[in-house]
C-alpha cells in the first residue's frame, strides 16, 4: 500500500504545483505582504504587548537610521539585567520570574520560586519508560513534542484555561522540558546509535543549566564557567519580541481557546523548523565547511577568499548565505550576541579553542564586508546570537541533536509569558484574510 501511495504522490505532484501556483504579480497588486512583512522588511503590526521589545534604529534629524540592536524584557535592556548578574549568578530562575510575572524577585520570591521550579522538574510515574523511551527518535524536537502532548493526559485540568491554572502549567513545563530533551536523547542515543544508557535524576537544588549539564554527562561534572555560559545562552534565548513565528503561533493558538499542553506543542513544530530554531546548525556545518578548506585561521586574506567564495555560490552548500551573519530585524549589531561573545571567549580560553575563536573572530570581522561589498543591502550587516550559540554548544558537549532542544528549554518561558499576556488582553480569535484568486468554472 505505502508503494501504491508514494508512487501517485511523485506522480500527481506536477499536477499541484500547476494549480496551486500563484503569480508574484498578483500579490503586489493586491498589496498582500509575504511572510507578514512590507517590502522593507517591517513586521505588519497584528498586536500589543508589553512583555519585550526590540530596537535597531533611531531617528536622527527626522530620518530614520540604522542603530545598535537593543532587547527589552519588561522594560529593562538584557545586557543590564545580564552584567547586574556578576560572575558567579545563574539567572535562569529569575529572569524567567521577570517575564512570566512582570517584574523582579526579590531575594525572598526568588528563593521560592527557584525552590518551586525544582520540586516541579518530575516527571509522572513510569512517563520516561513508557512514553519517552517507547518510541525514540533521532528528531528531539519531535520527541519532545508528542511527550508535552501525552503530560497533558496526567493533568486533571488540563482544559482550564484561567490564568492562575495557566501559570501553574506554564512553571511545571519550564521545569519539565529539560528531561524531556535530555531523556528523549538519551533515548535515541542508547536505542538508536548503539550507546550506553544513562538516566540521572535532577537535583532539585541546581539550577536549569546545571542540571541540563549534570544529566547530559556520565560522570555528572560541570564548571562554573560552562553553566555561566549555557545560563546565558538561556537567558538569551527566552523571549524575542513577540514578532518570532513560534510566539506568534503561540499567540494564535490560544486565541483558538485551545489548552497549553496543545499551544507549547505548536510553537515547537514552529520553532523546530530550519528557517527558525535550527539555524545554529547551519552555522556549525558551515564552520566545518570553512576548516576544511581554511589552513591558517590567522590568515584574513585565505578566509577572505573563501568566504567569497561562498557568498558567490560556490562553495558550502551554494546557496550565498554566510550564516550567523545578518537578522530580519537588528542592522548594526545583535545585542545579544554582542553579550554573549564574552562568555564564549572565556569558555573558549577554558577549553582550549582560541584558534577556533580566532577564526570566529576573523569571520565576524570578514563576513560583513564581503557581504556588503557583494549583496544589495539595505541595512546593515553583523553577526547574530547563532554565529556563536553553536559553538558554545559544542565545547560543551552538547550534541547537536540537542541545539534547537536547548533553544525550546530557553523560549518555552516567552511562549508561557505571551500565552498569558494573549489571555488576559484579548478575547477574539486570531483568524487573518486571504484573498481567492481562484477561477470560478
Amino acid at each position: 500500500m505505502m508503494t501504491q501511495l508514494n508512487d501517485f504522490a511523485r506522480a500527481a505532484q506536477n499536477i499541484c504545483i500547476k494549480n496551486d501556483s500563484i503569480s508574484t504579480r498578483l500579490y503586489e497588486e493586491y498589496g498582500v505582504n509575504l511572510g507578514l512583512r512590507d517590502e522593507n522588511g517591517n513586521g505588519v503590526l497584528t498586536g500589543l504587548t508589553n512583555i519585550s521589545k526590540i530596537t535597531s534604529s533611531e531617528v536622527v534629524n527626522g530620518r530614520k537610521v540604522p542603530a545598535d540592536g537593543k532587547l527589552w524584557y519588561r522594560g529593562y535592556q538584557v545586557q543590564k539585567l545580564i552584567e547586574e548578574l556578576g560572575e558567579d549568578e545563574l539567572g535562569f530562575e529569575k529572569i524567567a520570574y521577570l517575564l512570566l510575572l512582570g517584574e523582579l524577585p526579590d531575594e525572598e520570591e526568588l528563593q521560592q520560586f527557584s525552590e518551586l521550579v525544582g520540586q516541579c522538574r518530575t516527571l509522572p510515574t513510569n512517563f520516561t519508560r513508557d512514553v519517552i523511551m517507547k518510541a525514540p527518535s533521532e528528531d528531539i524536537m519531535n520527541s519532545m513534542t508528542r511527550s508535552i502532548l501525552t503530560l497533558a493526559s496526567y493533568d486533571e485540568n488540563a482544559k482550564d484555561t484561567s490564568v492562575s491554572n495557566v501559570l501553574r502549567q506554564s512553571i511545571q513545563l519550564i521545569s519539565e522540558f529539560p528531561l524531556l530533551a535530555v531523556y528523549g536523547f538519551n533515548a535515541y542515543n542508547h536505542y538508536e546509535k548503539q550507546q550506553s544508557m544513562f538516566i540521572h535524576h535532577p537535583d532539585k537544588s541546581l539550577s536549569t543549566a546545571e542540571n541540563l549539564l549534570m544529566m547530559l554527562r556520565p560522570d555528572k561534572k560541570f564548571t562554573r564557567v560552562e553553566a555561566k555560559a549555557l545560563d546565558t545562552a538561556l537567558i538569551l534565548h527566552m523571549e524575542h519580541g513577540g514578532g518570532n513565528n513560534s510566539t506568534f503561533t503561540t499567540r494564535v493558538v490560544t486565541s483558538s481557546g485551545s489548552d497549553t499542553y496543545s499551544t507549547i506543542a505548536a510553537a515547537m513544530s514552529s520553532l523546530k523548523g530550519p528557517k527558525h530554531g535550527g539555524a545554529n546548525i547551519k552555522v556549525m556545518e558551515m564552520m566545518e565547511d570553512i576548516r576544511a578548506h581554511v589552513s591558517d585561521y590567522s590568515d584574513r586574506d585565505e578566509i577572505r577568499s573563501y568566504i567569497e567564495k561562498i557568498v558567490d555560490k560556490e562553495a558550502f552548500d551554494k546557496k550565498g548565505l554566510v550564516y550567523g551573519m545578518g537578522h530580519a530585524i537588528y542592522s548594526l549589531s545583535d545585542p545579544r550576541e554582542k553579550v554573549f561573545k564574552g562568555y564564549v571567549e572565556k569558555l573558549a580560553v577554558e577549553k582550549n579553542r582560541q584558534k577556533d575563536m580566532e577564526l570566529y573572530q576573523n569571520i565576524e570581522e570578514i563576513a560583513p564586508e564581503v557581504i556588503a561589498q557583494k549583496r544589495k543591502i539595505y541595512k546593515g550587516v553583523s553577526p547574530n546570537i547563532d554565529f556563536y550559540s553553536g559553538f558554545v554548544y559544542e565545547m560543551l558537549d552538547i550534541p547537536k541533536e540537542l541545539y534547537t532542544a536547548i533553544f525550546a528549554i530557553a523560549r518555552i518561558v516567552g511562549w508561557s509569558a505571551h500565552r498569558i499576556e494573549e489571555l488576559i488582553c484579548t478575547n477574539k480569535i486570531i483568524r487573518p484574510a486571504y484573498m481567492s484568486v481562484m477561477e470560478e468554472r
